[in-house]
């Protein structure tokens, strides 16, 4: 259920109550958003601030480092049960992910999943706000998100792995990748999601193969109620933290999938080989030929 049609049954007056009483998870940044998911007075950080675990290569480059480089690791409980939030800060270097940054991700995963491996399972969060890997740190960058894109692949056997895309950043670059991977994906309307951020393709290919200032166009293209109807995501939710609590609960209750969506090949190909390249579809046209439920 979208949020639109959770409101449709609402008064004005009702609808009011719910904006103004709502907690934006858009508005929180990183620690507040994994202290807002976790069972109250069970927040744990690991590696936090005090920790001054800093990017080494920043200031070499003239860049103030952030003495959590960006990424927040938090153990705790959600609805009684072990979690671990793993929470990105878009307001530091756009979410994105260098060395520091995204070995705290790919350690807490790989704790997480010896956990399951001793059949001792905790939940993993992932909180997405990126822009992919840090360009300042290039190969070292890239080289822990493809060990990110490992562990979330050896743990999804035992726990399902629950991502998370709010905003205004979005997720792209190699970490669009691992919201791929994750076993269930959550979005809100605000969110985009893309492997090349709109940004990019303008500049790589030109203004005339995609305008990234055209939000409308991009949002009906790559936003999450896009995502979601084209069953490239799992939820789309308001912007409230306690609606992003309870999907997650309810996701992970569902256990680990039968089937990931990357194990989907041969859909992915029929359905790829409905496109014609030579007359590339707009959002509407995309969601008829790709509808929700279209993977078998």
């Amino acid at each position: 259920m979208t949020p639109t049609e959770q409101c449709t049954d609402l008064t004005a007056a009702e609808r009011r109550d719910r904006f103004l009483s709502r907690r934006s998870v858009i508005e929180m940044r990183a620690r507040e958003r994994a202290q807002a998911l976790l069972d109250p007075g069970s927040f744990r950080e690991l590696l936090g601030p005090f920790d001054r675990l800093e990017s080494p290569w920043l200031p070499l480059q003239g860049i103030v480092p952030q003495s959590d480089d960006g990424v927040v690791i938090a153990r705790g409980e959600l609805a009684g049960k072990p979690a671990v939030i793993m929470a990105i800060e878009g307001a530091f270097q756009g979410g994105s992910l260098g060395e520091v940054s995204g070995s705290k991700i790919a350690g807490a995963l790989a704790l997480a999943r010896r956990d399951g491996e001793a059949g001792k399972p905790v939940l993993p969060v992932l909180l997405l706000e990126t822009g992919g890997v840090r360009l300042q740190e290039a190969n070292l960058g890239e080289a822990v998100v493809a060990e990110i894109h490992a562990e979330i692949i050896a743990l999804r056997r035992h726990v399902p792995v629950i991502g998370v895309i709010t905003g205004m950043v979005g997720c792209f670059g190699g970490m669009s990748i691992a919201a791929s991977l994750c076993s269930y994906l959550v979005v809100l309307p605000q969110a985009r999601f893309e492997l090349n951020g709109p940004e990019v393709i303008e500049q790589e290919a030109g203004i005339d193969e995609l305008d990234a200032n055209d939000r409308r166009l991009i949002w009906s293209l790559i936003g999450g109620e896009q995502r979601y109807e084209t069953g490239f995501a799992d939820a789309l939710i308001e912007d409230d933290a306690e609606s992003l609590r309870r999907t997650i609960r309810d996701l992970a209750a569902q256990g680990v999938p039968a089937r990931h969506r990357t194990e989907a090949v041969d859909d992915y190909r029929r359905l790829l080989a409905q496109i014609d390249p030579t007359g590339p579809l707009d959002g509407p046209g995309f969601r008829q030929i790709w509808p929700r439920g279209a993977m078998r």
